[in-house]
């Protein structure tokens, strides 16, 4: 029988001019409580996955694509116009900025719309148009199916990122797309609140 999980929080994407590019997921609800993971991809298209627990890596493991998976201890804050990762092998520090246009856009859809798997599957090609490599609904891992409705946007305009202790290079554009799933985060770097549904076959966690 098909399961439906909903992950409600942010989602951060950031580019770094070494070739480095990070998503960040802040989940404020979802079905293993509050937690935040990182989505790492290296210059050299290696894809690594950053998870605070084993159950959480099985599951984002179970729906996206990685060569790796860490299960290391995280700790973010979210407030003030600010961003603040630790997550072992990641350092982040990120300021945030104005709302975009397509944030502006979002706001403009009553919530109950934004976030329903029927509206998100209809303006996937939309979205595509309106910001390359972004897709709204699509095929995840194991056959599953993912919808992300976001209801804001907001710039990233500074941010210092380190890997493994080396600072990863001044904040620059998401390209190439992250290649974890059928979709990536926009281009320019930025903060979106989301609300995240995978429908599909029980994961099996440890």
């Amino acid at each position: 029988m098909d399961k439906r999980w909903i992950f409600d929080g942010h989602i951060a994407g950031i580019g770094t001019a070494s070739g480095l590019r990070a998503v960040v997921g802040l989940w404020q609800g979802s079905p293993f409580g509050p937690f935040a993971d990182a989505m790492v991809e290296l210059p050299s298209g290696r894809r690594i996955l950053l998870a605070p627990t084993a159950e959480v890596a099985d599951f984002v493991a179970a729906v996206y694509n990685f060569d790796e998976i860490r299960v290391v201890d995280i700790g973010v804050q979210h407030a003030g116009g600010a961003l603040t990762l630790d997550a072992g092998h990641l350092q982040l520090r990120a300021a945030l900025g104005a709302r975009t246009a397509l944030g502006m856009a979002a706001r403009l859809i009553p919530r109950a719309l934004a976030v329903h798997p029927r509206w998100l599957q209809a303006i996937s090609p939309l979205a595509a148009r309106l910001s390359p490599g972004v897709r709204t609904a699509g095929t995840a891992g194991g056959g599953r199916r993912e919808y992300y409705g976001v209801t804001d946007l907001h710039r990233i305009d500074a941010a210092t990122v380190s890997w493994d202790g080396i600072d990863a290079g001044a904040l620059a554009a998401v390209r190439p797309a992250v290649g974890f799933g059928f979709s990536s985060v926009p281009p320019q770097p930025g903060i979106a609140r989301v609300r995240t549904t995978v429908e599909g076959h029980p994961v099996t966690l440890r």
